[in-house]
């Protein structure tokens, strides 16, 4: 029964072990050209609906007052959409000269530039009791359009959006998948796969302490529930967003499921681990916001 509860809560990482694997036993039926027309039914109607389904569950209306902490969504965009991706390209000259499978690393190298989640991070955030804000990417702008029509409605039944992109992101995985395995060229080590996971954790831990070590200077300005949010916005990587523009921009890429790889491993690491510490950073937010108001002097 506790298994049972348990693969209902994880439902979505068990998806993509089963969309992988069905892809591995009959990938002809994903392929361009198969059963599915992934050619049409993921590059137009799936990509759509995600980036679709994203604008919509977004609050636009709540947009102006998380405007007031400019500088703390300023430092989560430069970080996240800047230093991240550069301090990886740094990273991987140095890896390119290793045995590495080329192609993970150019998924690394993606990873790097992909937006920041609307879900996990925030879902942390909140979890820990940090300042969640908003995150905005700018392709979502013309999609807040709609939702300003329909937000009665959207607030009155709240339609399950998570479940309407992980659906559909997961038949994105699946065809992805099935153009990989069914080109008998393509082989991927396990070698270089235990390294990508490897750095990928080494690179969020890593990360992760720069964020807070930052936040945490004493004229940085950031309050510890702000801490809390650098750290988990500016190190998370969207996976809903990210496979999509993926899809895209390598469309037709027989590496592309290569290039995806170390995406699909730092989302559930980047779930494990901010939930393996969320109670630790819990504890120390409560403690520095005790010792402020202790400090603060009485009229």
């Amino acid at each position: 029964m506790r298994l049972l509860e348990r693969v209902r809560k994880e439902w979505f990482m068990v998806g993509i072990v089963v969309a992988i694997g069905a892809a591995k036993l009959e990938p002809s039926v994903g392929v361009n050209g198969g059963p599915l027309k992934p050619e049409i039914t993921v590059s137009y109607i799936a990509v759509a609906t995600i980036f679709f389904n994203s604008g919509l569950s977004l609050k636009t209306e709540e947009l102006t007052s998380a405007l007031v902490h400019l500088k703390l969504h300023l430092f989560i965009q430069i970080f996240t959409l800047a230093f991240f991706p550069a301090t990886i390209w740094l990273f991987l000259q140095l890896l390119s000269v290793t045995t590495i499978n080329e192609w993970l690393l150019k998924g690394l190298q993606t990873v790097g530039c992909m937006p920041p989640p609307v879900s996990s991070a925030v879902i942390l955030t909140k979890a820990v009791g940090g300042n969640e804000g908003i995150v905005v990417t700018p392709v979502l702008l013309l999609l807040f359009i709609v939702r300003r029509y329909i937000k009665d409605w959207l607030e009155r039944k709240k339609p399950p959006f998570g479940v309407v992109s992980s659906s559909v992101l997961l038949m994105i995985i699946y065809t992805t998948f099935c153009d990989t395995f069914s080109n008998p060229s393509i082989d991927l080590d396990k070698f270089s796969l235990v390294l990508i996971l490897f750095i990928i954790v080494s690179v969020q831990l890593s990360f992760m302490l720069l964020t807070f070590i930052f936040s945490t200077r004493n004229n940085s300005g950031f309050t510890p529930a702000d801490t809390v949010a650098i750290i988990f916005c500016s190190t998370h990587k969207s996976l809903t967003l990210g496979i999509p523009m993926l899809k895209i921009v390598f469309a037709g890429h027989e590496h592309l499921s290569l290039i995806s790889v170390p995406l699909l491993i730092y989302h559930p690491a980047q779930i494990l681990l901010g939930s393996v510490l969320v109670p630790t950073i819990k504890s120390w937010m409560v403690s520095r916001q005790k010792g402020v108001k202790l400090t603060r002097p009485t009229v």
